[in-house]
Parts: structure tokens; C-alpha cells; sequence
């Protein structure tokens, strides 16, 4: 007889899966590991899975199907594919100034694939109580660029309460992947949401002012005030899965809400008569640095990931 329930965290090759109360170590079945895997990781975090049990141990026998999942591609010479997470209501992007910097490219191309997988995603500014008067008010201006096209965008710091009571807010009832470079303060963050998952956090390198990986694989947390969250390993680098030029406009609200007053159906948004988008950039109602990341994702040209300076 099968159980069905959730995976609560993959290690590559054993899967903890929560059936009702229970959480159980499983395996997954040879013949399904080879079924169609176009990813590094068959089965991710908030995958709903048939499970046989033997010896209270568990053989994976079925993955469900997925309301959606979130997917990055490797920048190194695999260039393969993996699943961040599945069956989400919402994701978050924890984003810093400083200590790590998270840079204008990385944000867009994180907004760009929960667009693209139809996630509802926000953005969470964390270590405000590190900046100083000049880094605020960069802040204040990249909070600025992201509300104009209708991304929520919150500020947090573990010495502002009132901050985490908000966030709570967001979080309830939903199924939450928390992402951002190590050194963000995921964990930190989401140990002030529910204080007694005690996740392990981790110090910056004071040489690079970097994190270092505390989480070394994603894990599905519940929350006592209803919901769960998903700590992700730290992402250095975002890539994104190909996708058909013609189709990224699309996952730039601001280019999808004007494309089709464009003088043709195919623009492409770059150097075309009679482009809409183009003279909204000239105008200022599209930031331009928006629309020079969707040139270089158009182009396959890496981000500047150290890029902050707004024009």
C-alpha cells in the first residue's frame, strides 16, 4: 500500500519525507531516477510523492505532478539544471547592500524565473541596520525600481521586531522558498520568524565580505503560525534555463504591459522602428538598467554581478 506525502529535504540520493506525522528516510526507485531527467535533481524540496514503505524505510515510487518549481542553471561548464523547489505560493529573494552586495543582475534574473514559472515572488531587503545615510538611500532607490513595476519589496533587520511581525504576515499559510548568496541571512532571518528551528547560521568572510554555505541542502521547515518555509543553499551565481528570445519580454512586467503598442508583433525590443519599449526607456517610464538586463539576457551575456552603479 502507498502513503503519499512530502519531501522535507534531499541530500542527492536519500529524501526525508514527512507522511502525516511521520517522517521517514526513502530512496528513490532506480527505473524513476532515469525517467525523463533533463535536471541534477530527480526530486526537490515540496515534491508530493507516492511512498511504499518496508521496515519503516520508504522507496519513492512516483512523483505527483508539480503545481510549479523554481529552476537555476549551473554558469560552469555543465551547465546543468536543478530545481531550487516545487509546489510553492511564494518565493523570496533576501537581498543585502552589503556584506554580501546583491547586484541589480542577480534580482532581475531571480524575478525573471519565478515570472517564467508563474511564482508569485518579493524581494526582502535584510542587514538594514548596517547601511549607512549614502547606502539607505541606494537602497531607497532600488526599492524604488522594483515597487514602480509592482514587486512588493520589504525592509528587515533582526533589531526591528516590527519588521519580522510583518514578514510573518507574508509567510502565513504559504509554502515560502527563501533564497539569496550566502551571507544574506536566510537562516538568521527565519530563525527570528520561528526562533526555535535554531538553523545553523554562518560569518561573513571579512576579507570578501562574503558567506560562507551554512545550508548545504534545501530543507522544508514548518511554521508554528501556519505555513512552511524552504531554507535554500546560498546561490552564487543565477543562470537561467534557455529560453526563446521572443518569449523573455515577457517575463519583464513593465516590457509585457506596453509590447503590444510596438509597431510589429515580433519585436524584439532592440533596435526596431516604431518600438514602444524602446522610447518608454528614453522617457524614463522604464529604468534603463531594467531594460539593459533584458539585453544581456536576450544576448546570453553574463551579468556584472558586482554591477550597483544606477544611472
Amino acid at each position: 500500500m502507498f502513503q503519499t506525502g512530502v519531501v522535507i529535504k534531499s541530500t542527492g540520493s536519500n529524501y526525508l519525507v514527512k507522511l502525516n506525522d511521520q517522517i521517514v528516510s526513502c530512496k528513490l526507485k532506480g527505473k524513476i531516477r532515469l525517467e525523463g531527467r533533463k535536471t541534477t535533481n530527480p526530486i526537490a524540496v515540496g515534491d508530493h510523492v507516492e511512498v511504499e514503505l518496508i521496515n519503516n524505510e520508504g522507496n519513492i515510487v512516483r512523483i505527483l505532478p508539480r503545481k510549479n518549481y523554481i529552476i537555476r542553471k549551473s554558469l560552469n561548464l555543465s551547465k546543468q539544471a536543478h530545481i531550487l523547489a516545487s509546489n510553492l505560493d511564494l518565493a523570496v529573494l533576501v537581498c543585502t547592500m552589503v556584506a554580501p552586495r546583491t547586484s541589480l543582475g542577480f534580482i532581475d534574473r531571480f524575478l525573471i524565473t519565478a515570472e517564467a514559472y508563474q511564482i508569485p515572488a518579493i524581494l526582502i531587503f535584510n542587514k538594514c541596520d548596517l547601511l549607512d545615510q549614502e547606502l539607505n538611500a541606494i537602497q531607497d532607490e532600488v526599492i524604488q525600481i522594483y515597487s514602480n513595476i509592482g514587486y512588493a519589496c520589504y525592509k528587515s533587520s533582526f533589531k526591528d521586531p516590527q519588521s519580522i511581525e510583518i514578514i510573518k504576515t507574508l509567510l502565513k499559510d504559504k509554502t515560502t522558498l527563501f533564497a539569496g548568496h550566502s551571507g544574506a541571512g536566510k537562516s538568521t532571518l527565519i530563525n527570528n520568524l520561528e526562533p526555535g528551528l535554531n538553523l545553523k547560521t554562518g560569518e561573513i568572510s571579512a576579507a570578501h565580505l562574503k558567506g560562507t554555505h551554512t545550508t548545504t541542502f534545501a530543507e522544508l521547515h514548518t511554521l508554528s503560525f501556519g505555513g512552511f518555509v524552504i531554507d535554500s543553499p546560498g546561490i552564487k551565481e543565477l543562470g537561467l534555463v534557455e529560453m526563446k528570445k521572443e518569449e523573455v519580454g515577457h517575463y519583464f512586467p513593465e516590457i509585457r504591459q506596453r509590447m503590444q503598442d510596438c509597431k510589429f508583433n515580433n519585436c524584439l525590443h532592440q533596435n526596431e522602428p516604431g518600438c514602444a519599449i524602446m522610447k518608454a526607456v528614453e522617457s524614463g517610464e522604464i529604468n534603463e538598467e531594467r531594460y539593459m538586463s533584458y539585453l544581456k539576457i536576450l544576448s546570453g551575456e553574463e551579468m556584472d554581478w558586482n554591477a550597483w552603479e544606477l544611472k
